[in-house]
């Protein structure tokens, strides 16, 4: 077994020093706001997108913006030698499914997958969601241009899927358009069961709802501040593992929260002028958004979205009411703004999609000793690994060591009680897998 012998406070200290893709920031500037600002104003125009309105009109109601939404992604495959499998995936939702379906729909997504070279059957995602909706949820005729919510998340994946369809992945992406959000998360329950029944292995999904506002609701303005929900442990874990938690910690390590933290890593390292803030919590206080389907199924799925809401914009009626103008319209959108969260997904995507998998088993010992032992399971295409730690009150792994092509390391000089451990797999080109917290243990 390989050792590290350097004094435990000369360990801590050690941070390997990152190292940068060119082809990341040429993703970062090939991010059109001009494009994305054709987009959400064409979404808007649609009058409303609500997930009960009209489907036969071709300018106005949900079921021509979701064809003009698959017509966009068709242009990409195109444009790419058809490198995009471009679908509709469909779903009937009965009348009386809850309060918000007052008649029988079909709830329709758009997915376009861009099928990895190594890993096909392994898929990170990026949505956006199609639906809108005005003050009252059940009103799917009045005028609800969703312009913020959620025409700029759904922008967004259109554009990210035309930036990055000019790359090859070692994993596949799914850029996706979800509907049935504002109705009860019905068209991200239906993907994610389609994605359990076909057996794909999905390593996680960014779910972008509101990416457009600057100006909060609490007079602060900013650009550069986003936020990432992530919850911290997976509803789907098992009362064993709930248990192991009391004794071997890891309450705030669940993979959605290292999905949260690898974004947050990679934020600061491409694109350090932006604010990454990490929310401990699934989504806004007792709200919800359409990654926590896929959390329900086991997946990891986190939430991207502006950090400063302005509510008078989201959810009702466009009018003006005591001097306050309501409504989700066009002026409200900072197109810049969308750019740049446009770019940290797609960056992100980029990063995962080149990277090899995350070892599937991570153990740790070191128990009573002043050592922290690691084995973890070879990964098929990873060129070596890297150990994280971190002080266990941190929300982010603040030290790594790269520790090559092995399969077990110790760390002299560290005591396992005072920090808390991951390991990810290293790809050819320096792209790493997502962090995974210790699932088991040995002596």
């Amino acid at each position: 077994m390989k050792k590290f012998l350097l004094p435990a406070l000369l360990i801590s200290a050690i941070t390997l020093t990152a190292q940068t893709d060119q082809r990341i920031y040429d993703i970062i500037n090939a991010v059109s706001a001009e494009r994305i600002e054709n987009d959400v104003t064409k979404l808007a125009n649609f009058g409303t997108r609500h997930t009960l309105s009209d489907t036969v009109s071709t300018t106005r109601g949900i079921g021509a913006a979701r064809r003009w939404i698959k017509n966009e992604f068709e242009k990409t495959s195109t444009e790419c030698q058809g490198c995009l499998n471009v679908f509709f995936q469909k779903d009937l939702v009965k009348k009386g499914a809850n309060d918000r379906i007052v008649k029988d729909v079909e709830v329709v997504n758009v997915l376009a997958i861009q099928k990895g070279t190594k890993y096909p059957n392994r898929y990170i995602i990026m949505s956006g969601d199609i639906d809108s909706r005005v003050s009252d949820p059940n009103n799917y005729t009045d005028d609800a241009p969703g312009a913020n919510d959620n025409a700029t998340g759904m922008a967004g994946t259109l554009e990210a899927a035309r930036v990055l369809s000019k790359y090859k992945f070692e994993n596949s992406i799914i850029y996706m358009g979800l509907s049935g959000e504002e109705q009860g998360l019905f068209g991200g329950g239906g993907v994610a069961q389609f994605m359990k029944d076909k057996g794909w292995d999905v390593i996680g999904i960014f779910n972008n709802d509101m990416i457009g506002n600057i100006k909060g609701v609490d007079g602060t303005i900013s650009n550069v501040d986003f936020r990432i929900f992530s919850e911290p442990v997976p509803p789907t874990e098992t009362e064993k593992q709930r248990k192991a938690r009391r004794f071997y910690g890891g309450e705030v390590d669940g993979v959605s929260r290292q999905l949260a933290r690898y974004i947050h890593k990679n934020v600061k390292l491409y694109m350090p002028e932006m604010n990454p803030m990490m929310i401990y919590r699934l989504d806004r206080f007792g709200r919800g958004g359409h990654h926590r389907p896929f959390n329900d199924a086991g997946f990891p799925g986190i939430r991207i979205m502006e950090a400063h809401e302005n509510y008078t914009q989201q959810h009702q009626d466009v009018r003006v009411e005591d001097g306050i103008a309501y409504g989700d319209v066009l002026e409200h959108v900072n197109f810049a703004y969308v750019t740049k969260l446009t770019a940290v997904n797609a960056i992100n995507l980029a990063s995962i999609a080149w990277a090899p998998p995350s070892p599937t088993t991570v153990k740790i010992g070191g128990i009573v000793k002043p050592a922290a032992k690691f084995q973890w399971s070879k990964v098929d295409g990873a060129k070596g690994y890297k150990i994280y730690w971190r002080d266990t009150t941190s929300p982010t792994w603040d030290h790594s060591r790269y520790v090559g092509d092995v399969t077990e390391f110790t760390l002299d000089g560290i005591v396992i009680d005072n920090f808390f451990f991951g390991v990810s797999a290293v790809g050819k080109d320096g792209f790493e897998s997502p962090v995974v917290f210790p699932n088991g243990i040995f002596r």
